[in-house]
């Protein structure tokens, strides 16, 4: 029994034997028919996913540039923005120097010839410095002493140095609070006093029966007409033996920039 069993497993060895080395004839005489059915098998198997590989890669280098162009332009729009806004500031520049020149063309046009003047530039004001004072950017080193007679506009009087420093002087205006200032009244040659009350404000005390009106200009001693302040009001009492006259003056100091020292 055991010799037939052998027997047989031996058959079946030698038939797989047979079959394994047919089938390795066949592949070796028909190799190539094999390997191309098997490429052609891959290749329709793969292609759709090379073909969109392909397009995938070409939308990629489409967008690549079109971000680096972005980024670039939005550079450059930087760079030009930035130039536009230093050329607006240079302008911005050129316009106030020009506005400066021609108001202190304006400003000495209304001097003589003869008039020695020191343009300087009001450094404080009234609402930064004390009430009713200037500090100014013109001292001792250009020639400012104290006591000198300080304009606006060229030929307004509004007050005069009171102290110096060699790069700077405090002016002290005539409207100064209780500040009291010679003055006579145009049209009738009458000495009197102006005295201060303080932001471009005077007012003159005269006798009851002392004609003056509204307008009448009030002026500093002296050959030039330097207007000190006009006339707005009268403060009349008729149990006062005395009237009194507002002046205002005809500047606003608020609204200078520079002033001229009269030496």
């Amino acid at each position: 029994m055991s010799y037939l069993l052998d027997k047989k497993s031996r058959q079946k060895k030698i038939v797989y034997a047979a079959a394994v080395a047919v089938l390795a004839i066949l592949l070796i005489f028909f190799r190539a028919s094999v390997y191309q059915g098997l490429s052609r098998a891959a290749s329709a198997i793969f292609r759709p996913v090379m073909v969109l590989s392909r397009h995938a890669g070409a939308k990629i280098k489409n967008i690549s540039p079109f971000f680096v162009s972005k980024e670039i332009l939005y550079k450059e729009n930087q760079n030009l923005s930035a130039e536009l806004a230093q050329k607006n500031a240079l302008l911005s520049n050129y316009a106030s120097v020009v506005d400066e020149n021609e108001r202190l063309k304006t400003i000495l046009g209304r001097k003589s010839s003869s008039a020695n003047m020191i343009v300087a530039s009001i450094l404080a004001k009234p609402n930064i410095s004390a009430y009713d004072t200037l500090v100014i950017d013109a001292g001792s080193d250009a020639g400012v002493s104290t006591g000198d007679r300080v304009f606006a506009l060229g030929n307004v009087p509004i007050g005069y140095i009171a102290q110096v420093s060699a790069s700077s002087a405090k002016v002290l205006l005539f409207s100064n609070p209780g500040e009291k200032t010679e003055a006579v009244i145009t049209g009738q040659d009458a000495f009197m006093q102006a005295v201060g009350r303080g932001g471009g404000n005077f007012e003159i005390t005269l006798p009851h029966d002392f004609s003056i009106s509204p307008g009448t200009e009030v002026r500093l001693p002296g050959i030039e007409n330097y207007v000190l302040g006009t006339v707005a009001g009268i403060i009349s009492d008729p149990r006062d033996a005395f009237t009194k006259a507002l002046l205002v003056s005809p500047v606003n100091v608020e609204d200078l920039a520079f002033v001229e020292v009269e030496k």
